[in-house]
């Protein structure tokens, strides 16, 4: 396309844009299309429009007097069905204007609800397995209406004609494909046969296939949605749905949740998923639009929290995005969300209600998607909560059971503190939760709303060296200069270290750090460095106020008996270094650079005077 020259024409004639009809199929092709199989989906998508329309001509007519019939044989793809028709007028109106939509026209604007797509950019998707695409119709609206020939080419040229009526001695249209030959992966018969049961199987106008081998035409969707047959006994409903699930999504699901929501029109069912998930992993959901397959990845149907179903929906009232193949984000799209979301939480307070073993096998899967929804659920939260397992200092247990065995629940902030204390936590009587899972802390501090004989509080660092036992004067003063050499050892650390007795007796120590007492420091630290001067000083000593790491050597220990009682320096702060390299190993947390050195260091110090004290 060019720019008129405005200066060579100064009167400003009006022009037409030029259309490179290639370059819009390599447009729709990479950027609006997510495959070139989609052509089918379109052609049956304007049959089943046109079948609609047929029917609001002639309301009297049997449900199953028109259908749509597809045949292929290897050298062509053609659709006919017994719609409504076109004619001549709107043959030039409709496939001579690209972007202009026959469902847009008076005589049928006020059924546009009724329909799938639209007819003008769905047609073009031909050309994407096509050089030319032939359509001959004839229109129901007239009794004596000829019938009309279009045939488009890939260039962009195309013709039109009328033919006499024997041409097409029955109102509807026929559109006819002379596939490429690098096209053959698409339009093969089985391949056809394939795609037309994968987008039309729900359908609810009969189509029938035929390969062009003489043999009868087989059915694409021979039977209506299984949520829309009729069943003998609820427990062989329950089966053929989940037999349905199964099929669709490749599962066997752990239930079956049935979706009826008639003020849209939508109908289906969700599959949970029996298996845990990735938390915040979003499957996607096979959304069909008046039985005509949109989409297999519709992750906007649910909340992000449901992540424990699949779901496969037919609508009537969602609006496919200009693609059809994901849906347009809009006031039905949310009110639909948020119906679904709810049929998920009756389920839930169903299971709980009555099916205990259900429930438990539910939770075993997904507590961390129940969680989610917990936190911002009141309703799920008091229902739920306390059947939700946690990690805790008596193991993985739910907190009902947790808080009968512990008054006070103590929950920590991050994962890597829970394991610095749970072993001594545990041998102390003290009952820790792990609070640092995504939702856990928040949740175990809403335990009192279900249990108000409880008591929830942070474990802090005061909290758990308060239940460790003091050691004797005695002996504190026999450890003293020990103690001063770890002290000074450590200070680089920003580490105290002090000695009590605890059990278990096989830990030698404990360090007792948060991560926020870290990142204190290391703000402190990087904010001396600079400023400098008198600053500097000034935050020196207010780092001096900040939270300090405690290594805290446990009496109990041999080894730790044993190294208090060093009189040699260097080897007293060597094996300093080393327990404290040890205590930080045993908390999981991230090592710094400078504690990475220093564990290797006091491993090779300690090891090369063994060494000489052997020789």
């Amino acid at each position: 396309m060019t720019l008129p020259d405005t200066a060579a024409n100064p009167a400003g004639t009006d022009r037409t844009f030029q259309v490179d009809l290639r370059g819009l199929v390599d447009l729709l092709s990479h950027h609006l299309y997510s495959s070139p199989r989609v052509y089918l989906r379109e052609l049956l998508q304007n049959a089943v429009d046109a079948l609609t329309a047929r029917h609001a001509l002639e309301p009297s007519a049997p449900a199953d007097a028109f259908g749509v019939r597809l045949y292929a044989n290897g050298s062509v793809v053609r659709v006919e069905d017994d719609g409504v028709g076109l004619t001549e007028a709107d043959v030039h109106r409709f496939l001579a204007t690209i972007g202009r939509s026959s469902k847009r026209a008076e005589q049928i604007a006020e059924q546009r609800g009724d329909f799938i797509g639209q007819f003008g950019i769905g047609l073009l998707s031909c050309f994407l397995v096509a050089d030319e695409i032939h359509v001959l119709s004839r229109s129901a609206r007239t009794p004596d209406a000829p019938a009309v020939e279009w045939r488009g080419r890939g260039d962009g040229s195309y013709t039109v004609r009328t033919l006499p009526v024997s041409a097409r001695p029955r109102p509807g249209t026929t559109v006819t494909l002379t596939p490429r030959a690098e096209a053959g992966e698409w339009t093969r018969p089985a391949q056809v046969h394939a795609l037309a049961r994968h987008f039309g199987s729900l359908l609810r106008h009969p189509v029938t296939f035929d390969d062009g081998t003489g043999g009868p035409g087989a059915s694409v969707n021979p039977e209506p949605a299984p949520w829309g047959r009729a069943y003998p006994t609820p427990g062989s409903r329950s089966r053929a749905l989940a037999a349905y699930g199964e099929e669709v999504f490749g599962f066997t699901p752990l239930d079956t949740i049935e979706l009826d929501l008639p003020a849209v029109g939508l109908r289906g069912i969700a599959c949970v998923l029996p298996e845990a998930v990735p938390a915040g992993r979003r499957h996607g959901h096979r959304v069909h639009v008046k039985g005509m397959l949109l989409s297999e990845q519709a992750e906007e149907i649910l909340p992000e929290w449901a992540f424990f179903v699949r779901c496969v929906v037919d609508a009537e009232v969602l609006r496919p995005t200009a693609s059809r193949e994901s849906l347009y984000e809009d006031d039905t799209l949310v009110a639909v969300r948020d119906a679904l979301a709810e049929r998920l939480r009756a389920w839930i307070a169903r299971a709980a209600a009555s099916d205990p073993d259900l429930l438990a096998r539910f939770l075993q899967a997904h507590h961390l998607a129940v969680k989610s929804l917990a936190v911002h659920d009141d309703e799920i939260l008091r229902m739920l909560l306390p059947w939700l397992p946690f990690e805790t200092t008596d193991g993985h247990t739910t907190l009902d059971e947790f808080a009968r065995t512990h008054r006070t629940v103590l929950v920590t902030s991050s994962v890597e503190e829970f394991r610095q204390v749970a072993a001594i936590a545990s041998a102390a009587g003290l009952g820790v939760v792990n609070g640092g899972y995504t939702y856990d802390r928040d949740l175990v501090h809403r335990l009192p709303e279900i249990r108000p004989d409880a008591t929830v509080a942070d474990l802090d660092p005061e909290t758990l060296t308060a239940h460790l036992d003091t050691v004797d004067r005695e002996t504190e003063l026999a450890a003293a200069a020990y103690l001063a050499q770890a002290r000074d050892a450590l200070a680089v650390f920003d580490c105290d270290v002090a000695l009590r007795t605890f059990q278990p007796a096989s830990a030698p120590a404990l360090l007792v750090d948060s991560r926020e007492a870290r990142h204190e420091r290391t703000r402190s630290q990087l904010a001396r460095e600079q400023e400098g001067g008198l600053w500097g000083d000034i935050l020196g000593a207010l780092r001096q106020e900040a939270p300090r790491a405690q290594l805290i050597l446990n009496q109990l220990n041999p080894l730790v008996r044993t190294a208090v009682t060093i009189d040699e320096p260097e080897l007293a702060r060597t094996s300093a270094e080393a327990l404290y390299g040890q205590a930080v190993l045993l908390s999981r947390r991230p090592l710094r650079p400078a504690e990475s050195s220093l564990i290797n260091r006091s491993f090779l110090d300690l090891l090369a005077h063994a060494l000489r004290k052997d020789s």
